[in-house]
């Protein structure tokens, strides 16, 4: 808007009191706003608000405070009830709270009190279904004022029809008051009209707004208040009522004590997309209307154009000339005053955009939304927790961001590690302000990637875990020991301790493995010790990058294990074949479990040194296995891997496990070297021979070669399996066929495109006949039965480059050891990997 002109008070008295309705966070409105004030120089701002929070109006003229940002109330023995009444820089509230602070004038909130608005609605938004013009959750519907106007005036979009009406002229020819007489007019049309169509707890707001502004004619005088609310309330509020009925409204009105605040507030929670009610489409572009001075429709398209060039697309002053002209254009065509958002967007579209619409949704995304996030100053009232938060934060030099930020962290650094710890206890606590991604060109356990986003609610969170302490610590300790002992399962606990490693809570640990040593003992329940030990064994990974001592989570790793030992063979017999299937996916998870366990024991032991990697011979459970000094697994907690190689072993060969079980054993002690080629293919033939029921022959190939195992490329190396599986489907009966055609798609459709198409090739010319008879690999370039020594030399200068090992640490004679048959290049395997 502009051409504003002093036109000073208003003459007429029946202007008094000054009722300026608005609409909520409209930068037509807030200029509307200012210049009303200005011309009228009230001897008190009257606002909509929670009176509550007039303590905490000073605040708002801290140099520190930056919008956006909003009024946080929550009751104070249920935190998580809570409400906010968010401001930004172009929201007439805001505007008319730092023209009262300004110019020394008394301001006060006039709306219902908080206590009333939680225990009316627990947590809601104190205007989570507000319409724009004014109001608050309760009851019933209301019809949307803007829209109704908008219809009437013949326009399908309200946003559109404000731009037009309000945005794109002036606040007044000479008389900055017009635009509210022109609002409170329709506003009173649509009231009048609609009869009906208000909520009750609207009629309840407004009796308060009327008795708080009785209150402050009498002490300021009638000619002497102005007030700034909705304008959908601007008739109730200028019609006349008796003051024993307002009273009669709010008699006997629930309440709950409450604690109020400012929190930082952002653009996107300011947007509709965000799930706010009386929210916006677009907050940066409404807070660009308001800053600009003039030319707004030029200064949007240079904005729009830096932002292009800063993601490398090729944007010339000429692009962002005819974007103007086009913007232009497109006004005068749809008979609008000015252009508007859609017109500039179909420019940037067209022109700077080149009919794509992927930059388009950037700049959507970033400037006509925007990513902005408020700030309040460190004197605004916060929960202890909130306190501790934020010398933590700025501590390590973490600053809370509206944008999604990815952050990697370097776990063997101070500063990383603490960040990573605080996130971790954030997380526990509720407060999902980082998520955990997967790192970039590293699997280490010494690093860490996250996604930061800060989200306004968060703030809500953090004062819901104020209970159970006033350090994030604290309270992280005491929410992971209650969440141990209330945990209803085996899995959340084992689940809790993995988080409570990283997340360096030492004093929550004891509670967590007594609570988990006690579950395990009673709990009899395969798959349940088959889920909790893949977690305690990650908890061991993290306890060595940490410095974390895991030795008591060893104990219950080790003891868990060797109870799965024994509990598994009769676990595997009886079931059906969902039962079999997630069978097969707890052996899966409990041999990488026991394989990473007794790589963590090597680590240990070569960490500790000699002296220590024996072991202090003291028992935990189990006769042979002890503790060095390190904390860490004594030398017999390795045999946990002999152990589980022999339990796979009995279940390979019994007749009553499940087939998808034994496939998938087989398959497991194959790639471990434990059975050769051939005798991995005479379990295949005898779980393939003609006296085995069609669909527990498919479910025993299902877990040979399925589950995203790599089985595909064993068939193709191997043609004798592959030859094993062909003869037996080509003799499967054609009524049994269609039963375990199914189960043979889903395994055979994991496969990738190349390796089934080589598998077709192969089944064509026959596996294992024409192969056998011209020689090894005949017809199949590439392939044989044995390595080809010459060419995997030719393949270790780039692995060991790759690697960045020297030539004198895997020598000619270690990769030798790797050529044999069956040979597994130990020290060769062990010097890379160290």
């Amino acid at each position: 808007m502009t051409g504003i002109q002093r036109a000073g008070r208003p003459a007429d008295d029946s202007r008094w009191p000054l009722l300026l309705g608005v609409r909520h966070h409209g930068p037509g409105s807030a200029r509307a706003v200012r210049a009303a004030l200005e011309a009228a120089r009230p001897r008190t701002v009257l606002i909509e608000g929670p009176p509550e929070a007039d303590a905490l109006l000073p605040l708002a003229a801290d140099r520190e405070m930056r919008p956006p940002v909003a009024l946080l109330a929550h009751a104070v023995d249920e935190p998580g009830r809570s409400a906010f009444w968010p401001m930004a820089e172009f929201s007439p509230e805001w505007v008319a709270l730092r023209w009262a602070l300004e110019h020394g004038v008394p301001a006060r909130f006039i709306d219902l009190p908080a206590a009333h608005t939680l225990a009316w609605h627990s947590g809601a938004d104190a205007e989570d279904a507000e319409e724009d013009g004014g109001g608050a959750p309760g009851d019933g519907l209301r019809v949307d004022p803007l829209g109704a106007l908008a219809e009437a005036a013949g326009y399908d979009d309200a946003e559109r029809w404000w731009e037009d009406v309000v945005e794109h002229r002036g606040v007044g020819e000479g008389d900055p008051y017009t635009p509210f007489t022109a609002v409170e007019e329709a506003m009173t049309a649509v009231r009048e009209t609609h009869a009906g169509a208000g909520r009750d707890r609207d009629l309840v707001r407004e009796a308060h707004m009327r008795l708080q502004l009785r209150v402050a004619q009498r002490e300021f005088g009638a000619d002497g208040v102005a007030v700034v609310c909705g304008a959908w309330h601007v008739p109730a509020l200028r019609r006349k009522a008796a003051v024993a009925a307002d009273r009669a409204l709010l008699k006997g009105l629930a309440k709950v004590r409450t604690d109020l605040t400012w929190v930082p507030w952002t653009y996107r929670r300011l947007a509709r997309d965000g799930g706010y009610g009386a929210g916006i489409d677009s907050p940066g572009w409404y807070a660009h209307l308001f800053r600009v001075p003039d030319r707004p429709v030029e200064r949007w398209l240079t904005k729009v154009a830096g932002l292009l060039r800063e993601e490398d697309r090729v944007v010339s002053p000429a692009h962002v000339i005819e974007a103007v002209r086009l913007a232009g254009a497109l006004a005068a065509l749809r008979g609008r005053p000015l252009a508007g958002l859609s017109e500039t967007t179909d420019a940037v579209r067209a022109v700077l955009c080149e009919g794509s619409d992927v930059p388009l949704a950037l700049v959507r995304d970033r400037l006509v939304v925007g990513d902005v996030l408020g700030e309040v100053p460190p004197g605004a009232p916060a929960v202890p927790l909130q306190r501790d938060l934020d010398r933590t934060q700025r501590r390590l030099r973490l600053r809370p961001e509206a944008a999604d930020r990815d952050m990697e962290l370097d776990l063997r650094k101070e500063t990383d590690a603490g960040r990573s710890r605080l996130l971790h206890r954030l997380r526990l606590l509720g407060v999902e302000w980082g998520e955990p991604v997967a790192s970039r060109g590293s699997t280490g356990t010494f690093r860490e990637t996250w996604r930061l986003r800060w989200e306004p609610e968060l703030a809500v969170r953090v004062a819901e875990a104020g209970v159970w302490g006033t350090t994030v610590r604290a309270a992280a300790t005491a929410k992971a020991e209650a969440d141990a002992v209330s945990a209803r399962g085996l899995a959340e606990v084992t689940a809790l301790a993995e988080r409570c490693l990283p997340a360096g809570l030492p004093d929550a640990l004891p509670t967590v493995m007594r609570v988990l040593a006690d579950r395990a003992a009673l709990d009899t329940d395969v798959g349940h010790l088959a889920q909790a030990l893949p977690a305690l064994v990650r908890s061991l990974r993290y306890g060595d990058v940490r410095g974390t001592d895991t030795g008591a989570l060893a104990d219950v790793a080790a003891g868990l294990a060797e109870r799965i030992f024994v509990g598994l063979p009769p676990a595997c017999t009886g079931l059906d074949a969902d039962a079999a299937d997630e069978m097969r996916r707890h052996v899966d998870a409990v041999h990488g479990a026991v394989g990473l366990l007794a790589e963590t024991a090597a680590l240990r032991d070569d960490t500790a040194g000699p002296a220590d990697s024996a072991g202090d011979g003291e028992g935990a459970g189990s006769g042979a296995r002890g503790r060095g000094p390190a904390g860490g697994l004594g030398a017999g907690d390795r045999d946990l891997r002999v152990c589980w190689r022999s339990v796979l072993r009995g279940l390979s060969v019994r007749d009553r496990v499940a087939g998808v079980v034994r496939g998938r054993v087989v398959r497991l002690l194959l790639d471990d070297g434990e059975v050769g080629q051939e005798e991995a293919a005479r379990l295949m033939g005898l779980a393939l021979s003609p006296g085995t029921p069609p669909g527990d022959a498919a479910a025993w190939i299902e877990g040979f070669v399925g589950g995203g195992s790599g089985g595909g490329l064993l068939l193709v190396h191997d043609e004798r399996l592959l030859g094993l599986v062909d003869g037996w489907l080509t003799r499967v009966p054609a009524e049994a066929f269609t039963d375990v055609l199914p189960l043979l798609r889903r395994t055979f459709s994991a496969y990738e495109p190349g390796v089934r198409r080589t598998l077709g090739e192969l089944v064509r010319r026959g596996p294992g006949e024409r192969a056998d008879a011209a020689g090894p690999g005949a017809g199949v370039p590439g392939f044989a039965h044995d390595l080809d020594a010459g060419r995997a030399d030719a393949v270790l200068p780039v692995v060991r480059l790759l690697l960045g090992l020297d030539d004198d640490e895997t020598g000619t004679g270690d990769t030798d050891g790797a050529r044999g048959a069956g040979g597994t290049g130990d020290n060769d395997y062990v010097g890379m990997n160290r």
